[in-house]
């Protein structure tokens, strides 16, 4: 059997979580390496690229979120065989990974800067990629976005907007899928339904 073990930041959210709910999903086993942010600096010592999060495959140290949750994706069987669903897939994951650079680029900001630059992605890049992922879902009958079935294209687009809702955003308003796109919120919540997402979560709160 393969041996996995996935490191990265010790939240429910980020470039991390789609992989572990892939797996999760997938009964994938694998070693759930988890960390706080107060030791990131040592633990991004150990990474190819300074960055997490990272996947030991077997020993072999990979790097990349989206390729990692496109493995697991498709050990999990969450990934399209035909080409041009898991191009409608690869769509969703790169659009949302624009997403997570521009807000990025936001972290370690404070006061007037911090505000300036979240009301730019409320007022910008926001509207125009979630309004798109509204349209892409609604194309693709509006369930999913590809395969007519959940995918990792599903699992990406889930815990972004849930951690754009969550209120931890500072200058992000709570209400800003909701008015913008409301069935990425619809989404987001048959999404957290689905029984081994819903499962997955509740073995936390124990």
């Amino acid at each position: 059997m393969t041996q996995l073990k996935l490191t990265y930041f010790d939240f429910h959210g980020g470039r991390g979580e789609p992989a572990r709910l892939a797996m999760h999903i997938g009964n994938i086993a694998f070693e759930d390496a988890r960390f706080s942010a107060k030791t990131f600096p040592e633990v991004r010592k150990t990474t190819p690229l300074g960055q997490v999060p990272t996947l030991h495959v077997d020993g072999v140290q990979v790097t990349q979120s989206d390729a990692i949750t496109r493995y697991v994706g498709k050990l999990a069987g969450l990934y399209p065989t035909d080409p041009f669903q898991a191009l409608l897939c690869d769509e969703v994951l790169d659009a949302v990974e624009d997403l997570n650079v521009k807000l990025g680029t936001t972290f370690g900001l404070t006061g007037a800067a911090l505000q300036e630059a979240r009301t730019a992605l409320v007022n910008g890049a926001f509207p125009t990629y979630l309004g798109w992922l509204q349209r892409q879902l609604q194309a693709h009958g509006g369930e999913y976005f590809a395969d007519n079935r959940l995918t990792i294209a599903d699992l990406k687009v889930f815990p972004f907007v849930r951690g754009l809702n969550s209120g931890h955003l500072d200058h992000v308003p709570t209400d800003m899928v909701e008015k913008i796109a409301p069935q990425l919120n619809a989404h987001m919540q048959r999404i957290a339904q689905t029984p081994a997402v819903a499962q997955y979560y509740a073995k936390f709160k124990a």
